[in-house]
């Protein structure tokens, strides 16, 4: 079986790939911000789980390219929705954690998205940073979010705990790279190019969406 198919095999039969029951964001949580870092419509008929690490540099390209085109084609046709769940690998990138804090502060702010988007276009900027937190508050300046808050927010890690579950809820569907995706209970990895997204999306959006011919 060549890469696609299996790619395909392993988003459409999540038993076959070990995929767990439960995607990466637990329901319910005190504070999971869920709506905050969620884009697409809320009926949309099939959620994609994107687990990223803000310093990894092909989560980097998946969202300054193959993203928008997802986004353009499925979100914003109503087709699908996507959540964004943290998942820094902390053993190899030092401040992929202090990135999805930052984030996660500023979706406090209803401004995640506008962080994401810079975080990742200026990846080169501060990932080599011994104390990113200055770059991150000028950054948070150019989205126009209340420095106050996000400086209160960064100084007391008041959104590491939620960074942290997400990164066990992330290992639980058995993802162990960046960027990995969770799709309606299966799981798939790596920076795709949008020729094996595509038809993946395409046949669990129909299987989502067909209804069966009268009398059956």
């Amino acid at each position: 079986m060549n890469a696609r198919a299996r790619l395909s095999v392993c988003v459409l039969t999540a038993l076959a790939c070990g995929a767990a029951a439960l995607p990466p964001v637990a329901a319910a949580q005190s504070e999971d911000l869920r709506e905050a870092r969620t884009k697409g419509s809320a009926s949309a008929p099939v959620t994609m789980y994107i687990m990223s690490d803000f310093e990894c540099p092909y989560c980097g390209d998946f969202a300054r390219g193959t993203f928008h085109t997802i986004e353009r084609d499925y979100v914003a046709t109503g087709k699908m929705k996507v959540v964004f769940v943290n998942f820094p690998l902390t053993s190899i990138h030092a401040n992929a954690e202090p990135a999805a804090e930052v984030a996660m502060c500023a979706a406090r702010q209803n401004k995640f998205w506008a962080m994401h988007d810079l975080l990742f276009r200026h990846q080169d900027a501060w990932v080599d940073l011994k104390d990113p937190a200055p770059y991150f508050l000028a950054l948070g300046d150019s989205i126009g979010a209340n420095r106050a808050e996000l400086t209160t927010c960064l100084a007391t890690h008041g959104t590491r705990a939620l960074v942290q579950a997400d990164a066990e809820g992330s290992a639980r569907t058995g993802a162990h790279s960046t960027p990995s995706f969770y799709i309606e209970g299966g799981l798939m990895a790596g920076d795709q190019p949008m020729d094996v997204f595509r038809p993946i999306l395409d046949s669990i959006i129909q299987a989502k969406t067909q209804h069966p011919a009268p009398g059956r």
